[in-house]
Parts: structure tokens; sequence; C-alpha cells
């Protein structure tokens, strides 16, 4: 596999197609000339994150550990005190459990021009959700 360093770049005509390519995760994406994000859109987002003081990322290579239910049991912690503003955000496209957890299956999540407003479970002290499972198309 190629060094980093002998990628020809996302601008490149050689994109995706030069040799450094084969083997790179992003290879199919700079082969189809993906665009870069609008700086605009990036501009906003960023933004709107602004006040999101802590992220946590759960993750394993492996199923069936128990991601989501310590997600779900984190989340819940941690929104008991009152005095947090907790969100979950969870996008298992595989096996979407913490809707179920959160008794939430069937919710769907809000969609407008200024983005999408978070189903709300009233479990515990936990506040906001928005899960894989409600943005499906059914």
């Amino acid at each position: 596999m190629a060094e980093a360093a002998d990628c020809p770049g996302t601008s490149s005509a050689q994109a995706g197609r030069a040799a450094a390519c084969q083997g790179c995760p992003n290879q199919r994406l700079c082969a189809a000339g993906a665009a870069a994000p609008d700086p605009a859109e990036a501009a906003e987002l960023r933004e709107r994150l602004r006040a999101v003081k802590h992220t946590i990322l759960v993750l394993s290579g492996k199923g069936g550990v128990g991601k989501s239910t310590f997600s779900a049991l984190l989340a819940h912690g941690l929104a008991a005190d009152e005095a947090k503003q907790v969100a979950l955000l969870d996008i298992d496209i595989c096996g979407p459990s913490i809707p179920k957890m959160m008794g939430l299956e069937g919710e769907q999540v809000h969609q407008s021009g200024s983005g999408w407003s978070p189903v709300v479970s009233w479990c515990s002290h936990f506040r906001k959700f928005v899960g894989v499972e409600h943005c499906l198309l059914r």
C-alpha cells in the first residue's frame, strides 16, 4: 500500500486512479470526483456544534459486545444531572437497537429547512435522541 505522501490529492485528475491510490479506503470516493464540502455549509455546521462541549464515541470492531446498552446507560447516567444537556446519536445501520431501548420505535425525526429536530425521550431524565432507524426510508 502506498504512503499518504504519494497521494495525488482529491483535486488531481489522477485522484483515485493513480497507482498510489490502490488499497486506499477513499479510492472510490476520489475516483468518483466527489466535491469537497461547501465551505458555507461546513462553517454553519461548525457554528451549530460550537455548544457541544464533550463528545463520547462508543465503538468496537465486533458486534454483540454491548455498545448500544453501554451507550444508553451512559446517556441515562449523564442526563441524571439536570444541569447537563445530553443527546445520543445512534448510527448503527446494521441493527439499530437504541430506539427500542429508549421506547422510541416508530417515532420520526422532524426535518425542516433548519435541520433535524431530535426525537425526545421522556425515559428517566434523558433529553434528545436521533437514531439511524428514524432516518431510514420505510
